[in-house]
């Protein structure tokens, strides 16, 4: 295989999958990007056994072949030269060579026979999302997701079809077992979407397919045979689905909200963030009481010291006080694009909900701690 290529777009689509190559694993294979030169394009193929991603670039066939190539050594390659073209020539006894026309290198890789094969799911039903709703969706969520090695039925983002009386729409769900994002967005055609009764998609899945919505422009997304696919320009991704049991997360948002709280975003989210300098593992709570349109809000470490700051809210009904982790404030209103929230309570012990009126479809729960 011999090929001259654009290194600006060779670089793009490199970087793109260096979060999916596996850096430590026991399938040397997997650390390696696939190039398979044909006709006018190359695709490039990247894979960690449960994410594949594939991307056709034009370039200018010399040869026509196929190689693997360390994905991170290529990247660093690309990142570090300042030319505009790239020459990528298989050599014997599974070496390449690599040139700018400045620098040369000579890379040792492994066979390309032995590239583990991408299937894609055939006859999957498509339905068009546009970009940025779609990474709208997952920014809102994927927060959540939790990070621990035993949570495994809460390592994804919970997506499924939810029917009213002016059709369906689109839910993602995301829980680590101390707060909940979940948003709601109309979609057309969702009837073709084949969720079943829920589908989970993985965290690591999830930001792949951020990584394609984020560019803007609409993206073709479908379900079939235990596997998300999505599809954008030239770009294909296809996700193996988590076959875990999202737990049942209606049981844990109030139906109701005694207490309404409108407060400044950037104020508080500053204000939380001032309350997180004095926090660690063992103590990592915000004491907050409202009353009178003020919350005030300290943050204790017997170790360190303490913090405190009261802002202006809008509220005038009888004395609230609960304790929450800062952290979990600060991913909330991170995530969110309204100037004011609303934090709705029932009482000192259920979960503080957030909403906006520029978040619509978007609810974020957070439970309370001990103080």
């Amino acid at each position: 295989m011999e090929i001259r290529i654009d290194r600006e777009q060779l670089l793009k689509s490199v970087s793109r999958v260096q979060s999916i190559i596996e850096r430590k694993s026991n399938m040397p294979i997997l650390s390696t990007i696939l190039l398979t030169a044909s006709g006018k394009n190359i695709s490039l193929s990247a894979t960690d056994l449960e994410i594949g991603f594939k991307q056709t670039i034009p370039a200018d066939i010399v040869k026509e072949g196929s190689i693997t190539v360390s994905g991170r050594k290529l990247f660093e390659i690309l990142k570090e030269s300042t030319k505009d073209n790239f020459q990528i020539k298989e050599k014997e006894n599974n070496w390449v060579f690599l040139s700018d026309g400045l620098a040369r290198f000579d890379l040792a890789c492994l066979a390309a026979d032995e590239y583990p094969s991408f299937i894609e799911p055939e006859d999957v039903s498509m339905v068009e999302v546009d970009g940025e709703i779609l990474s709208e969706m997952i920014n809102k969520t994927i927060y959540s997701v939790t990070v621990e090695e035993a949570g495994f039925k809460l390592s994804g983002v919970f997506t499924e079809k939810v029917d009213n009386e002016g059709g369906g729409f689109l839910r993602m769900v995301a829980t680590d077992g101390h707060r909940l994002s979940m948003i709601d967005k109309d979609l057309i055609k969702i009837d073709s979407l084949d969720l079943g009764s829920g589908v989970m998609i993985p965290k690591k899945g999830m930001s792949e397919l951020n990584k394609l919505a984020s560019e803007g422009g609409p993206v073709q997304i479908g379900f079939k045979q235990k596997n998300c696919v999505a599809k954008k320009d030239n770009a294909l991704i296809v996700m193996r689905l988590l076959e875990a049991k999202f737990p049942d997360y209606h049981a844990v948002i109030p139906k109701e909200e005694k207490y309404s709280i409108k407060v400044n975003k950037i104020s508080l989210l500053e204000a939380m963030r001032k309350m997180l300098i004095l926090s660690n593992e063992r103590y990592r709570a915000v004491k907050i009481a409202i009353e009178n349109d003020t919350m005030e809000m300290v943050s204790t470490n017997p170790d360190l010291g303490e913090a405190q700051e009261n802002m202006q809210v809008e509220y005038r009904g009888e004395r609230l006080e609960a304790g929450f982790n800062p952290r979990y404030f600060i991913d909330t209103l991170q995530s969110m694009e309204s100037e004011f929230v609303l934090l709705g309570f029932i009482d000192e012990s259920k979960p503080c909900i957030l909403k906006g009126d520029a978040d619509k479809g978007f609810l974020g729960l957070i439970m309370p701690m001990r103080l």
